[in-house]
């Protein structure tokens, strides 16, 4: 029987021969960083791109799974908002020597947790902002700040980043919403490689209704 090697995403450095590639899931050691299998990341040590994640807000960074994302890129996280409802945005409560505690955080501008969709592409030295919603399949060009959310299966650019196109017509995103291969399994989804990245659109579109009707 031939040896068949299994794709694990428990490694650090997948690709052999390159450390400067890592999944990021078995690095995470931040219980509110939530990251699904095989996502990777184009450098080490993720969680130093993820800043002013504090504690006592306890919002969260979600990201899928299978997840793109280039080197440079940062997320900030709700503690880097400040107080703007009172007459100083000053944070003396993150500096011990004032004696100070800080607001409670209904008065704090807090956009929520950070979800990151399944197969995003995040481009290189992009920042994303707190509370942003990036949806399946969507490409976020570098450079861009994303300040707000992102619709599945687009392309959004700049600062700040906005729609440049859909990547695909409404069936074939339905399709893919509807197929959800990132929940596959790892021989399904191995069997299903050459119709994802397959260029022809029309016949992968062909292939995706007949597979979704046989279910």
């Amino acid at each position: 029987m031939e040896n068949r090697i299994i794709p694990d995403p428990s490694k650090i450095f997948p690709v052999k021969g390159i450390d400067t590639l890592t999944y990021v899931k078995p690095t995470v050691k931040n219980p509110n960083i939530i990251v699904g299998d095989f996502t990777y990341f184009g450098d080490v040590d993720f969680e130093k791109h993820v800043t002013h994640h504090y504690d006592f807000i306890g919002d969260k960074l979600i990201i899928g799974k299978f997840c793109q994302i280039a080197a440079g890129v940062n997320f900030i996280m709700n503690g880097a908002n400040h107080q703007m409802n009172a007459v100083s945005t000053f944070p003396f409560y993150i500096f011990g020597s004032w004696n100070q505690s800080p607001p409670p955080l209904s008065e704090m501008p807090l956009k929520g947790d950070t979800v990151i969709g399944n197969d995003v592409w995040i481009g290189q030295n992009t920042t994303i902002l707190p509370g942003v919603h990036i949806a399946d399949g969507a490409i976020i060009g570098l450079n861009s700040v994303v300040a707000s959310d992102v619709s599945p299966y687009t392309i959004v650019a700049g600062n700040p980043a906005k729609l440049i196109r859909k990547r695909f017509d409404d069936e074939l995103t339905g399709l893919m919403l509807r197929l959800r291969w990132w929940d596959l399994s790892i021989d399904e989804i191995n069997g299903l490689i050459p119709v994802l990245s397959c260029g022809d659109l029309v016949k992968v579109k062909s292939i995706l209704k007949k597979r979704l009707e046989e279910q």
